[in-house]
């Protein structure tokens, strides 16, 4: 079967669900034309069989929404770790069971056409760059902060993905002594900027409050302080709760700490920040900003500018197929 060349087939594998995306791209300009999705389910379904699921949907795909042809590429988004010069996924945590999964040779024979693969950060990033909030940028960073915190890079017009694909893991650095754990480290950037640290800060000041005989308006008792999550805290800063947006505001402060040190070291025109952030960003700029005056070079950060993802819930679409578009461009050059 001939490649129908601005044909692309984009997979996005989360630990919950999978999307198969088809998309075609106009110069650079991406169109979606199709999707479809499934559970994940990795303990139900091992990965074997969500990769014949994958390579079903995409055939479907490519036999009704799309043009009559092989696609020119497939692009892969999936959480890491993972080697995206072997194609492998090396045991993501959110995927039990799949372990040194040579997941771009299997796609590469079952559906005929090159496939490349990138972590999610890194392909989030690819997205933004190319058709959201970084788009005209050379050097931008894109953050997660949704589940965890992590960072794609793009510097002077490529993604940058480190020696052996651990370039921004912003998500372990240490911004304070002590204070939430996330990513394996307390006081770390992801324990005090993820929907999981934003939850632990939560908790921790529920518990005093309730203690003290206050009321907490996201948290009825002590019984119900694991049950906090960061949406709750969100709702009720939107609500005016003051002790909510206080905890919004601690975030805020050390989202400004990270950053800065990103904006001291890589000097980015634009930093693309998704997931909470777009929901709650004005109730963590203020605390941001200062944070960042303080902090960061004066001109580097004046250089740069922080904005909330553009593309929402698509970006996951946008991501998987832009990892099929940059790994062409990358074989071109």
């Amino acid at each position: 079967m001939a490649a129908a060349s601005n044909v692309l087939i984009g997979v996005d594998i989360g630990g919950t669900k999978t999307a198969v995306v088809a998309g075609i791209a106009h110069g650079k300009e991406l169109a979606i034309i199709g999707r479809r999705a499934f559970p994940t389910d990795p303990r139900a379904r091992p990965w074997r069989a969500a990769l014949r699921m994958i390579c079903q949907e995409a055939r479907s795909l490519l036999n009704g929404e799309a043009p009559a042809g092989a696609p020119a590429a497939i692009g892969v988004s999936c959480g890491g770790p993972l080697d995206s010069r072997a194609g492998t996924l090396l045991s993501p945590p959110n995927l039990p069971g799949w372990d040194s999964v040579p997941i771009v040779e299997e796609l590469q024979q079952s559906l005929g056409c090159r496939t490349f693969l990138q972590n999610d950060a890194n392909a989030c990033a690819l997205a933004e760059w190319r058709h959201g909030a970084g788009v005209g940028t050379r050097n931008m960073i894109f953050l997660t902060f949704g589940t965890g915190m992590g960072a794609g890079l793009i510097l002077d017009g490529r993604l940058y993905e480190g020696t052996n694909d651990l370039g921004g893991e912003v998500g372990h650095l240490r911004l304070a002594e002590d204070g939430p754990r996330g990513y394996g480290k307390a006081g770390s950037f992801e324990g005090f900027c993820s929907g999981g640290g934003i939850a632990l800060l939560a908790r921790a000041e529920a518990e005093k409050a309730l203690a003290a005989g206050r009321a907490v308006s996201f948290c009825a008792d002590r019984a119900a302080l694991e049950s906090i999550t960061s949406r709750d805290v969100g709702d009720a800063a939107e609500a005016g709760d003051p002790l909510a947006r206080e905890v919004l505001a601690v975030s805020g402060r050390f989202l400004g700490r990270g950053l800065a040190m990103l904006i001291d070291v890589l000097n980015p025109e634009c930093i693309v920040i998704g997931s909470i952030f777009v929901r709650c960003r004005r109730f963590l700029q203020a605390a941001m900003d200062e944070e960042i005056a303080r902090e960061a070079l004066p001109g580097a950060a004046r250089a740069c500018t922080v904005v909330p993802a553009r593309l929402g819930d698509s970006i996951g679409d946008y991501a998987c197929l832009s990892v099929a578009v940059d790994g062409l461009e990358k074989e071109s050059q």
